[in-house]
Protein backbone atom coordinates (compact mmCIF):
# COMPACT_ATOMS: atom_id res chain seq x y z
CA UNK A 1 0.00 0.00 0.00
CA UNK A 2 1.20 3.48 -0.85
CA UNK A 3 2.57 6.27 2.35
CA UNK A 4 2.29 9.44 2.24
CA UNK A 5 5.19 11.58 2.62
CA UNK A 6 3.79 13.56 5.42
CA UNK A 7 3.39 12.31 8.73
CA UNK A 8 3.98 12.79 12.78
CA UNK A 9 5.41 10.78 15.71
CA UNK A 10 6.26 11.24 19.09
CA UNK A 11 7.40 9.25 22.20
CA UNK A 12 8.23 10.23 25.49
CA UNK A 13 10.19 8.58 28.58
CA UNK A 14 11.65 9.04 32.38
CA UNK A 15 14.73 6.88 32.87
CA UNK A 16 17.20 7.82 36.10
CA UNK A 17 16.02 11.37 36.60
CA UNK A 18 15.68 12.18 33.08
CA UNK A 19 13.04 13.11 30.90
CA UNK A 20 13.35 12.12 27.38
CA UNK A 21 11.08 12.75 24.14
CA UNK A 22 11.27 12.60 21.03
CA UNK A 23 9.34 14.17 17.75
CA UNK A 24 9.55 12.87 14.55
CA UNK A 25 7.63 14.65 11.70
CA UNK A 26 8.20 14.95 7.82
CA UNK A 27 6.85 17.12 4.62
CA UNK A 28 7.45 16.40 0.97
CA UNK A 29 10.62 16.13 -0.66
CA UNK A 30 11.57 14.05 -4.11
CA UNK A 31 14.73 12.65 -1.90
CA UNK A 32 15.32 12.03 1.73
CA UNK A 33 16.44 14.29 3.63
CA UNK A 34 16.53 14.57 7.57
CA UNK A 35 17.44 16.86 10.04
CA UNK A 36 18.55 15.74 13.68
CA UNK A 37 17.96 18.59 16.57
CA UNK A 38 20.18 16.97 19.51
CA UNK A 39 21.17 18.43 22.93
CA UNK A 40 24.88 18.26 22.98
CA UNK A 41 24.71 15.61 25.51
CA UNK A 42 23.39 12.96 23.27
CA UNK A 43 25.16 14.75 20.59
CA UNK A 44 27.17 11.49 19.85
CA UNK A 45 24.04 9.80 18.56
CA UNK A 46 23.90 11.43 15.34
CA UNK A 47 24.39 8.53 13.23
CA UNK A 48 22.61 5.79 14.93
CA UNK A 49 19.57 7.82 14.87
CA UNK A 50 20.28 9.45 10.90
CA UNK A 51 20.60 5.32 10.04
CA UNK A 52 17.26 4.30 12.44
CA UNK A 53 15.45 7.04 10.29
CA UNK A 54 16.95 6.09 7.07
CA UNK A 55 16.26 2.40 7.68
CA UNK A 56 12.34 3.32 8.00
CA UNK A 57 12.06 6.14 5.72
CA UNK A 58 12.71 6.65 1.96
CA UNK A 59 11.42 9.49 0.99
CA UNK A 60 10.85 13.36 2.07
CA UNK A 61 12.52 16.25 4.52
CA UNK A 62 12.47 14.46 8.44
CA UNK A 63 13.15 16.40 11.55
CA UNK A 64 13.95 14.58 14.29
CA UNK A 65 14.33 16.06 17.61
CA UNK A 66 15.21 14.87 20.98
CA UNK A 67 15.02 16.44 24.34
CA UNK A 68 16.00 15.91 27.69
CA UNK A 69 15.16 17.26 30.91
CA UNK A 70 16.57 16.85 34.26
CA UNK A 71 14.22 15.93 37.05
CA UNK A 72 16.02 14.67 38.77
CA UNK A 73 18.10 17.44 40.32
CA UNK A 74 21.38 16.60 39.15
CA UNK A 75 23.02 18.87 36.66
CA UNK A 76 23.34 18.04 32.95
CA UNK A 77 26.33 21.24 33.09
CA UNK A 78 29.21 21.82 34.84
CA UNK A 79 30.89 25.06 35.08
CA UNK A 80 34.43 24.86 33.97
CA UNK A 81 36.44 26.91 37.64
CA UNK A 82 39.34 27.08 35.75
CA UNK A 83 38.07 29.21 33.11
CA UNK A 84 35.91 31.36 35.62
CA UNK A 85 39.27 31.98 37.24
CA UNK A 86 41.24 32.61 34.11
CA UNK A 87 38.11 35.55 33.53
CA UNK A 88 38.57 36.99 36.70
CA UNK A 89 42.21 37.14 36.60
CA UNK A 90 42.09 39.00 33.54
CA UNK A 91 39.82 41.14 34.29
CA UNK A 92 41.16 42.13 38.07
CA UNK A 93 44.61 43.26 35.82
CA UNK A 94 43.01 45.18 33.83
CA UNK A 95 40.91 47.25 36.66
CA UNK A 96 44.12 47.56 38.51
CA UNK A 97 46.27 49.07 35.37
CA UNK A 98 43.56 51.58 35.33
CA UNK A 99 42.33 52.26 38.44
CA UNK A 100 38.77 51.12 38.09
CA UNK A 101 36.97 50.20 41.13
CA UNK A 102 34.59 47.80 39.24
CA UNK A 103 31.94 45.26 40.85
CA UNK A 104 31.95 41.67 38.71
CA UNK A 105 28.51 40.27 38.64
CA UNK A 106 29.34 35.90 38.62
CA UNK A 107 26.01 35.86 37.05
CA UNK A 108 26.65 38.02 33.77
CA UNK A 109 29.82 35.62 33.52
CA UNK A 110 27.83 32.41 32.59
CA UNK A 111 26.98 34.21 29.07
CA UNK A 112 30.79 34.06 28.21
CA UNK A 113 32.45 31.38 26.10
CA UNK A 114 33.53 28.34 27.72
CA UNK A 115 32.48 28.75 31.23
CA UNK A 116 29.40 26.25 30.93
CA UNK A 117 30.41 22.62 29.58
CA UNK A 118 28.03 19.81 28.73
CA UNK A 119 29.10 16.79 31.65
CA UNK A 120 30.01 13.98 29.34
CA UNK A 121 28.66 10.22 30.07
CA UNK A 122 30.53 7.78 31.45
CA UNK A 123 30.81 4.70 29.28
CA UNK A 124 28.59 3.12 31.17
CA UNK A 125 25.81 6.41 31.05
CA UNK A 126 26.69 6.39 27.52
CA UNK A 127 25.04 3.44 26.33
CA UNK A 128 22.18 3.66 28.57
CA UNK A 129 21.58 6.64 26.81
CA UNK A 130 21.82 5.15 23.31
CA UNK A 131 19.47 2.29 24.05
CA UNK A 132 17.36 5.11 25.52
CA UNK A 133 16.88 6.84 22.92
CA UNK A 134 16.74 4.76 20.28
CA UNK A 135 14.37 2.69 21.64
CA UNK A 136 12.25 5.94 21.50
CA UNK A 137 13.20 6.82 17.88
CA UNK A 138 12.01 3.14 17.40
CA UNK A 139 8.89 3.96 19.15
CA UNK A 140 8.13 7.48 17.63
CA UNK A 141 8.77 6.31 14.17
CA UNK A 142 6.39 3.50 14.58
CA UNK A 143 3.24 5.82 15.05
CA UNK A 144 4.83 8.30 12.41
CA UNK A 145 4.57 5.19 9.63
CA UNK A 146 1.03 4.81 11.24
CA UNK A 147 -0.05 8.33 10.10
CA UNK A 148 1.93 7.96 7.28
CA UNK A 149 -0.03 4.57 6.40
CA UNK A 150 -3.40 6.00 7.09
CA UNK A 151 -2.94 9.16 5.18
CA UNK A 152 -1.49 6.76 2.23
CA UNK A 153 -5.17 4.95 2.15
CA UNK A 154 -6.95 8.44 1.72
CA UNK A 155 -4.63 9.31 -1.11
CA UNK A 156 -5.14 5.87 -2.59
CA UNK A 157 -9.09 6.02 -2.62
CA UNK A 158 -8.46 9.60 -4.89
CA UNK A 159 -5.92 7.90 -6.53
CA UNK A 160 -8.34 5.05 -7.84
CA UNK A 161 -11.28 7.49 -8.19
CA UNK A 162 -9.59 9.58 -10.95
CA UNK A 163 -7.96 6.35 -12.66
CA UNK A 164 -12.13 4.91 -12.72
CA UNK A 165 -13.33 8.65 -14.95
CA UNK A 166 -10.20 8.44 -16.56
CA UNK A 167 -11.09 4.46 -17.68
CA UNK A 168 -14.35 5.29 -18.39
CA UNK A 169 -13.72 8.27 -20.59
CA UNK A 170 -11.16 6.19 -22.31
CA UNK A 171 -14.03 3.81 -23.47
CA UNK A 172 -16.32 7.13 -24.91
CA UNK A 173 -13.17 8.47 -26.78
CA UNK A 174 -12.82 4.56 -28.27
CA UNK A 175 -16.56 4.21 -29.19
CA UNK A 176 -16.35 7.87 -30.69
CA UNK A 177 -13.11 7.96 -32.62
CA UNK A 178 -14.88 5.91 -36.21
CA UNK A 179 -18.09 7.48 -35.77
CA UNK A 180 -15.93 10.78 -36.23
CA UNK A 181 -14.76 9.49 -39.41
CA UNK A 182 -18.25 8.36 -40.71
CA UNK A 183 -19.56 11.85 -39.78
CA UNK A 184 -16.50 13.71 -41.58
CA UNK A 185 -17.23 11.78 -44.69
CA UNK A 186 -20.89 12.54 -44.61
CA UNK A 187 -20.45 16.04 -44.51
CA UNK A 188 -17.58 15.85 -46.81
CA UNK A 189 -20.28 14.14 -49.70
CA UNK A 190 -22.57 16.56 -48.75
CA UNK A 191 -20.29 19.68 -49.61
CA UNK A 192 -19.17 18.14 -52.74
CA UNK A 193 -22.65 17.70 -53.76
CA UNK A 194 -23.85 21.11 -53.17
CA UNK A 195 -20.83 22.44 -55.06
CA UNK A 196 -21.75 20.00 -57.55
CA UNK A 197 -25.31 21.16 -57.67
CA UNK A 198 -24.54 24.82 -58.00
CA UNK A 199 -21.82 25.39 -59.90
CA UNK A 200 -22.04 22.13 -62.65
CA UNK A 201 -18.79 20.59 -61.23
CA UNK A 202 -18.04 16.77 -61.32
CA UNK A 203 -15.46 15.29 -58.55
CA UNK A 204 -13.09 12.27 -58.98
CA UNK A 205 -15.18 9.71 -56.26
CA UNK A 206 -11.22 8.73 -56.07
CA UNK A 207 -10.47 12.42 -54.48
CA UNK A 208 -13.45 11.84 -52.12
CA UNK A 209 -12.23 8.60 -50.74
CA UNK A 210 -8.42 9.37 -50.62
CA UNK A 211 -9.47 13.13 -49.00
CA UNK A 212 -11.86 10.93 -46.13
CA UNK A 213 -8.45 8.38 -45.99
CA UNK A 214 -6.20 10.77 -45.23
CA UNK A 215 -8.64 12.69 -42.18
CA UNK A 216 -8.75 8.63 -40.88
CA UNK A 217 -5.62 9.07 -40.64
CA UNK A 218 -4.78 12.20 -39.19
CA UNK A 219 -6.95 12.00 -36.33
CA UNK A 220 -6.71 8.71 -35.77
CA UNK A 221 -5.91 8.21 -31.49
CA UNK A 222 -6.69 4.38 -31.16
CA UNK A 223 -2.58 4.03 -30.48
CA UNK A 224 -2.27 6.62 -28.12
CA UNK A 225 -5.76 5.86 -26.33
CA UNK A 226 -4.61 2.17 -26.31
CA UNK A 227 -1.19 3.81 -24.46
CA UNK A 228 -2.63 5.51 -22.18
CA UNK A 229 -5.04 2.38 -21.21
CA UNK A 230 -1.42 0.25 -20.63
CA UNK A 231 -0.05 3.14 -18.66
CA UNK A 232 -3.49 3.29 -16.20
CA UNK A 233 -2.84 -0.64 -15.85
CA UNK A 234 0.46 -0.22 -14.79
CA UNK A 235 -0.71 2.94 -12.40
CA UNK A 236 -2.85 1.13 -10.72
CA UNK A 237 -0.84 -2.14 -10.60
CA UNK A 238 2.03 0.06 -8.99
CA UNK A 239 -0.60 1.81 -6.52
CA UNK A 240 -1.12 -1.73 -4.78
CA UNK A 241 2.36 -2.77 -4.45
CA UNK A 242 4.41 -2.83 -1.06
CA UNK A 243 7.17 -1.23 -1.85
CA UNK A 244 7.82 2.69 -2.10
CA UNK A 245 6.27 3.49 -5.54
CA UNK A 246 6.30 7.90 -5.51
CA UNK A 247 8.56 8.33 -7.91
CA UNK A 248 7.74 5.69 -10.33
CA UNK A 249 4.19 6.82 -10.19
CA UNK A 250 5.38 10.24 -10.89
CA UNK A 251 6.86 9.21 -14.39
CA UNK A 252 3.96 6.96 -15.01
CA UNK A 253 1.31 9.95 -14.69
CA UNK A 254 3.50 12.48 -16.76
CA UNK A 255 3.12 9.57 -19.64
CA UNK A 256 -0.40 9.75 -19.05
CA UNK A 257 -0.59 13.44 -19.78
CA UNK A 258 1.44 13.38 -22.62
CA UNK A 259 -0.38 10.81 -24.64
CA UNK A 260 -3.75 12.66 -23.37
CA UNK A 261 -1.97 16.13 -25.04
CA UNK A 262 -1.65 13.70 -28.34
CA UNK A 263 -5.34 12.52 -28.45
CA UNK A 264 -6.27 16.45 -28.01
CA UNK A 265 -4.23 17.47 -30.56
CA UNK A 266 -5.35 14.16 -32.63
CA UNK A 267 -8.53 14.16 -32.30
CA UNK A 268 -10.87 16.71 -34.66
CA UNK A 269 -13.96 16.64 -32.81
CA UNK A 270 -15.57 18.97 -30.27
CA UNK A 271 -16.78 16.06 -27.83
CA UNK A 272 -13.60 14.17 -27.95
CA UNK A 273 -11.86 17.36 -27.30
CA UNK A 274 -14.56 17.76 -24.26
CA UNK A 275 -14.02 14.29 -23.11
CA UNK A 276 -9.69 14.74 -23.17
CA UNK A 277 -10.34 17.79 -20.68
CA UNK A 278 -11.85 15.72 -18.58
CA UNK A 279 -9.15 13.00 -18.43
CA UNK A 280 -6.33 16.15 -18.40
CA UNK A 281 -7.86 17.17 -15.02
CA UNK A 282 -7.95 13.77 -13.78
CA UNK A 283 -4.00 13.16 -14.61
CA UNK A 284 -3.28 16.84 -12.91
CA UNK A 285 -4.88 15.69 -9.61
CA UNK A 286 -3.19 12.75 -10.01
CA UNK A 287 0.01 14.26 -10.07
CA UNK A 288 -1.07 16.31 -7.77
CA UNK A 289 -1.71 13.52 -5.31
CA UNK A 290 1.59 11.49 -6.25
CA UNK A 291 3.62 14.56 -4.69
CA UNK A 292 2.69 13.79 -1.91
CA UNK A 293 3.85 9.58 -2.04
CA UNK A 294 6.64 8.19 -0.66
Amino acid sequence: MINSMTGFGEAAVEVDGLAYSVEIKSVNNRFLKTHLRLPETAAFLESDIEATIRSNIHRGTVNCALHLKNVSGEALFELDSGTIKGYLKQLKEVADSEGLDAKIDIANMLNLPGIIQVVTPDEEKAEKLKETVLKLVAEALEKFKLMRSQEGEVLLDDLKANCKLISKTLKLIKDRSPVVVTEYCEKLLKRVNDLQASAKLELDSEMLIRETAIFADRSDVAEEVTRLAAHLEQFEKHCNNKENVGRRLDFISQEMLREANTIASKASDAQIGGWVIDIKCAVDRIKEQVQNIE
